[in-house]
């Protein structure tokens, strides 16, 4: 049994030193960030979404942003757009689960705002169908994927696709890229 724990936590490390020796991903982490940053001092604001696990995820990050990361400071507006399950529940049953997050960046998204995409994936339909809204309405939108990026690739501005098929992998590095984009925002807030 110990054997099997070893080789699921190797694996996980396996997939973070493919992202440590990425050159490219690690200078777009760092483009990112800085673009997060001017986006919260222009007052605009950020928002998540994903399905499952990656709906857990897009909240941790929102609540990284409006809570705090290794500082106390101001919040900074962020939010899941998962988290009111009156609207959620209202549009899945009213009109279809796939325009949840849709209708929900039509309801709030602004040009300048960013849009954070995350589906291991990288083909959830609400997802994409939000990410084309988003766009259309110039915003910036960042897709958190697994090694393919999926339909999402071609409806971004920045693609986090991470080198793996395997879902926890990839999950755990999502979380990863972006508690490194949490903290190096947080910084630029506060320099």
């Amino acid at each position: 049994m110990s054997d099997k724990v070893k080789s699921i936590i190797q694996a996980s490390i396996d997939v973070k030193k493919h992202l440590l020796t990425d050159e490219v991903l690690v200078a777009k982490i760092h483009t990112v960030s800085v673009k997060v940053a001017m986006v919260f001092k222009a007052g605009g604001r950020v928002y998540f979404c994903g399905n499952g696990g990656s709906a857990a995820d897009a909240q941790h990050l929102a609540a990284e942003f409006t809570g705090r990361f290794y500082h106390d400071r101001e919040p900074l507006p962020a939010e899941a757009l998962h988290c009111n399950t009156s609207f959620l529940t209202a549009v899945a049953n009213d009109y279809s689960y796939d325009q949840i997050y849709e209708r929900a960046i039509k309801a709030q998204g602004k040009k300048g705002d960013v849009l954070f995409g995350i589906s291991t994936s990288g083909n959830s339909k609400n997802i994409l169908l939000a990410q084309i809204e988003a766009q259309k309405r110039g915003m910036t939108v960042i897709s958190f994927t697994g090694a393919t990026g999926g339909k999402m690739k071609d409806c971004c501005d920045y693609l986090f696709n991470v080198p793996s098929t395997d879902t926890p992998r990839i999950q755990e590095c999502h979380i990863l890229i972006g508690h490194v984009i949490c903290q190096l925002v947080e910084e630029m807030m506060m320099a």
